[in-house]
C-alpha cells in the first residue's frame, strides 16, 4: 500500500517546478547571449554579451563569480521581484546559486560580463 501511495505521490513532487536553462542553454528570443571561453574538469568559464534591449530569459546559476568588464543598467527580474541596477565596470559578484532569473539591458550601451563557474 505504501509503494502504490508513493507512485501515485511521484506525480506532484515536480508540480509547479521547471526546468530552466543555464546562462549559456539561455539566451534571448532564440540567440545566444553567451559564449563558453574555457571548460575543462574544474572550470567553466562564460562571456555574456548584452547589447541594449537585449537580456537573459528566465534561468538559473549553479556558483559562480561574476566580472564586469562594460557595465550597463539591467531590469531584474527574481524570486524578490523586479528592480532597475546600474552595474559597473569593474564590478565582482559571487552567488553559491541563483535559483532563477531574468535580466534586460535597459541601458543605452553594451554590457559584457564573464561567468566563472568552478566544478567542484
Amino acid at each position: 500500500m505504501r509503494s502504490l501511495l508513493a507512485l501515485m505521490l511521484l506525480p506532484l513532487a515536480g508540480f509547479g517546478q521547471q526546468e530552466l536553462p543555464d546562462p549559456l542553454q539561455a539566451g534571448w528570443k532564440g540567440e545566444k547571449v553567451c559564449e563558453v571561453l574555457i571548460e575543462n574538469e574544474s572550470v567553466r568559464t562564460l562571456r555574456c554579451t548584452f547589447p541594449p534591449g537585449i537580456g537573459h530569459e528566465k534561468h538559473y546559476h549553479p556558483k559562480h563569480v561574476g566580472y564586469t568588464l562594460k557595465g550597463g543598467t539591467f531590469r531584474i527580474t527574481d524570486a524578490k521581484g523586479t528592480r532597475e541596477v546600474t552595474i559597473p565596470e569593474g564590478y565582482t559578484f559571487y552567488n553559491e546559486e541563483v535559483p532563477w532569473h531574468e535580466v534586460l539591458n535597459i541601458g543605452n550601451d553594451t554590457a559584457v560580463f564573464l561567468i566563472v563557474e568552478p566544478k567542484n
